[in-house]
């Protein structure tokens, strides 16, 4: 398994002094690629770039229930074998909520692409699924603080036969790249010079893709990437590398989303996650290490820098 990546902790390191690696998965920065996240319009909802209160958190807390989409994307959210969400991103929530007076999570799951138009549909009532937080989805939905920063890896044959380390060596050797639908490394690829991408539903549809030697790797993030190919004898992750975007490095950022109706919600959701970051992340690691995060994994950045 890839040694943990390095992670920004600063706002100065964040901004680029010394340029030093640090990335993750459904960021698609800026690029004509965030277009598969095309917003779908509520008439309860507040005209484009309209930020409001909200009351949706009384009305929660009056149902004790609350919806939270998913996508399938271990370890990040997911559905268990017992039909409950699981995952980083749900796991945060489901204490979160509990400390806001809202006791039982519902996860809704659909495709990753569907998320945005889902949650502006009022299909639930937030994002729980470790998503990238990038200017273009600002636009759409208001982001909690992110959780975690992280970086890319691929799925590759054993052994890494092809010697693939970034999207350029891809593209220089003309090999063949898959990834998974709405993903960040779509957008990464692209930038890169990579045309043909295969577009996969998910991790598990890359890992037999390569094992099958339908392509030659699956681009993800570094913990998806490690968490599908564990146990796995015909295929490999590589290390984690940094991408970048537009000549600059892509900062991946996961955070909840929630309605731009609803400030008041995510305000309330913010203040939350910021306590269980206290003392050096403690009680936040203890949720999400389960499934593979680690310290390096970490950030004190905020919405409000990934959004600008």
């Amino acid at each position: 398994m890839a040694p943990p990546p390095r992670k920004f902790q600063t706002l100065s390191e964040f901004r680029g002094i010394g340029r030093r690696p640090i990335s993750r998965r459904a960021l698609l920065g800026g690029t004509a690629a965030l277009g598969l996240l095309g917003a779908a319009g509520c008439s309860k909802a507040p005209a484009e770039g309209k930020v409001e209160g909200g009351d949706l958190l009384e009305r929660l807390r009056d149902r004790g229930t609350v919806r939270v989409g998913i996508a399938s994307e271990p370890p990040f959210g997911y559905i268990n074998s017992e039909g409950e969400a699981a995952g980083e991103a749900p796991d945060i929530a489901k204490v979160i909520f509990q400390r806001l007076g809202v006791p039982n999570i519902e996860p809704v799951p659909t495709e990753f692409s569907a998320l945005i138009p889902g949650l502006q549909a009022q299909q639930f009532d937030c994002v729980s699924a470790g998503m990238y937080i990038n200017p273009t989805r600002c636009a759409q939905v208001l982001f909690s603080d992110p959780d975690y920063l992280m970086l890319d890896a691929f799925i590759v044959p054993e052994g890494n036969p092809k010697n693939i380390r970034t999207y350029q060596d891809v593209k220089e050797q003309g090999l063949r790249l898959a990834s998974g639908e709405a993903y960040a490394e779509v957008a990464y690829a692209k930038d890169a010079g990579i045309s043909d991408i295969l577009i996969l539903p998910d991790q598990v549809a890359g890992l037999d893709a390569v094992v099958q030697g339908r392509v030659d790797a699956f681009a993800g993030t570094n913990i998806t990437v490690q968490a599908v190919v564990k146990g796995n004898d015909r295929a490999d992750g590589t290390e984690p590398f940094q991408p970048t975007l537009g000549g600059e490095p892509a900062y991946g950022a996961g955070g909840f989303a929630f309605r731009l109706s609803e400030k008041n919600l995510r305000d309330a959701f913010n203040r939350e996650l910021h306590k269980l970051k206290e003392d050096d992340y403690k009680e936040l690691l203890q949720i999400v290490e389960p499934y593979g995060f680690t310290r390096a994994e970490m950030t004190d950045l905020t919405a409000e820098e990934l959004c600008a």
